[in-house]
């Protein structure tokens, strides 16, 4: 039978009923509309597998052998992430549904069920309990701690909190590498604040943003008369950091001239400034950071090679955003909540659909690039809930790949034979695989799948030459 309703997200519905034909009748019906079932018969059975995976509805008659559906009821408020409920009776009377509803029940029916008004409320329920869970995981995301204005908690952002808290305790200069956008000014301020001189300033300055013939002035001061417009003396940032913390951002800019003074200041600890005839004190630790690969460029004679070594003493990489994983849905989170309230909109989350774009694009602008995307998504978010059309088109799937020109570019070359559906669907699934490391519980969110049908689903096809082999220790 076809029901003509609005599709609700996937989720299993449980059914427990003590009637075999009843029983059979209701999991077949709901199971014709698409949804994932699984029947039982009493409270105790229902109980085993609500214990040992996750249920999204419900649906139990009030009548059972043993303990009665109001028991199974309160036995469901009591898990984490309780599924939507809905009582069955025979009975049909107004204290029984009242006593239902107020121990949390979302509905509830009377027997005999009229099957398409049952299947209508089911997936009504179903799409509340997304929305609740939907709130619940954006409020946790929203409670997660930060690291120093660092937001994440994948493997390589606890990895690098920990080399940060390491490297904290030295005293050493440090080179902060990474792609542009990832964040490596935060991870300079959080070695600052991780050390014993979070009380001292920290500066930071961009070596990109200064012409060559100032950076000294700049970096070490000036003598009054020193150069022309010098009318009198001026405090470098090292005297300004003094105690403190000195950032050299983009240190890959910096010309060789400076490169050679700024390596005698780490050597000796003291600048003399332009024009100055002594030289003063300077107790800072300089940070270093660069998205350029600092190698080619001393094989090239563009960086020293020695103040390459002194910087690289200690070493940080900050991970790019396309291989932090679920880092993507914890700094959505927070980026929406300030740009909302900076805009003083009241929008709630971002549809599973919005956010399943946002998972599978590379980011190769990393925390920036979605930061500016996010502010844009509000600004043109039309309701209460970031959707596919609050975001740029580039981020659509289908015109994304490799080599800019789609999805099925990626996953099949113009010289091949033309695919079959089946073809094509398992490469697509390598493909989404390979973009996500292998996380099949990521790709299954993805792809719209239960985790059990993408095992399936790799069993059943052949293995595409589309990447690493993806095995089950990836599942994290």
């Amino acid at each position: 039978m076809r029901h003509d309703v609005p599709k609700s997200p996937p989720g299993l519905v449980l059914v427990v009923e003590d009637d075999p034909a009843h029983r059979e009748l209701v999991l077949d019906e709901l199971e014709d509309a698409g949804l994932a079932t699984r029947g039982v018969e009493d409270v105790t059975s229902a109980q085993g597998i609500l214990s040992t995976r996750p249920v999204d509805l419900v649906l139990s008659d009030l009548r059972l052998l043993g303990e009665d559906g109001l028991a199974l009821l309160a036995y469901c408020r009591r898990l984490p992430l309780p599924p939507a409920f809905i009582m069955l009776t025979a009975f049909g009377t107004i204290p029984q549904a009242v006593e239902a509803l107020k121990l949390g029940a979302d509905d509830f029916l009377t027997k005999p069920v009229d099957l398409d008004h049952l299947v209508i409320r089911v997936r009504r329920a179903l799409r509340n309990r997304h929305l609740q869970a939907e709130v619940q995981r954006y409020q946790a995301l929203l409670r997660a701690d930060d690291f120093h204005g660092l937001i994440g908690s994948s493997p390589p952002m606890q990895a690098l909190y920990e080399q940060v808290r390491r490297i904290a305790r030295a005293s050493g200069p440090v080179l902060v590498t990474g792609e542009s956008g990832t964040g490596k000014e935060l991870v300079a301020r959080a070695i600052h604040a991780e050390s014993d001189r979070s009380g001292g300033a920290f500066v930071a300055i961009n070596c990109a943003g200064i012409p060559g013939e100032l950076m000294e002035s700049e970096l070490f001061g000036h003598a009054a008369g020193a150069f022309s417009g010098a009318r009198e003396a001026r405090r470098g940032l090292f005297a300004e950091a003094h105690g403190g913390t000195l950032l050299l951002d983009e240190i890959g800019e910096m010309p060789l001239a400076m490169q050679a003074k700024l390596l005698r200041v780490l050597q000796d600890g003291r600048v003399r400034p332009v024009g100055g005839n002594q030289e003063i004190d300077a107790d800072v630790r300089v940070v270093a950071a660069t998205h350029r690969d600092l190698e080619p460029m001393i094989r090239a004679r563009q960086f020293r090679e020695d103040l390459f070594y002194r910087l690289e003493t200690f070493r940080l990489q900050v991970p790019p955003l396309r291989e932090r994983g679920e880092d993507i849905d914890r700094l959505a989170a927070r980026l929406l909540a300030r740009f909302s309230t900076a805009m003083d909109r009241d929008i709630r989350g971002i549809s599973p659909e919005a956010m399943r774009r946002l998972r599978l694009h590379g980011f190769p602008g990393n925390v920036r690039e979605l930061t500016n995307l996010m502010e844009r998504a509000v600004t043109f978010c039309r309701g209460d809930t970031i959707e596919v059309r609050d975001l740029p088109e580039r981020l659509d799937p289908a015109r994304e790949d490799a080599g800019k020109a789609g999805v099925l570019s990626a996953v099949w070359s113009d010289d091949e034979p033309m695919p079959t559906l089946a073809e094509v669907e398992s490469r697509y699934i390598h493909w989404v695989l390979r973009r996500l490391d292998g996380n099949k519980r990521q790709a299954a969110r993805v792809l719209g799948i239960g985790r059990r049908t993408l095992y399936r689903r790799l069993g059943e096809t052949e293995e595409a030459p589309m990447g690493k082999e993806i095995s089950d220790d990836q599942d994290h």
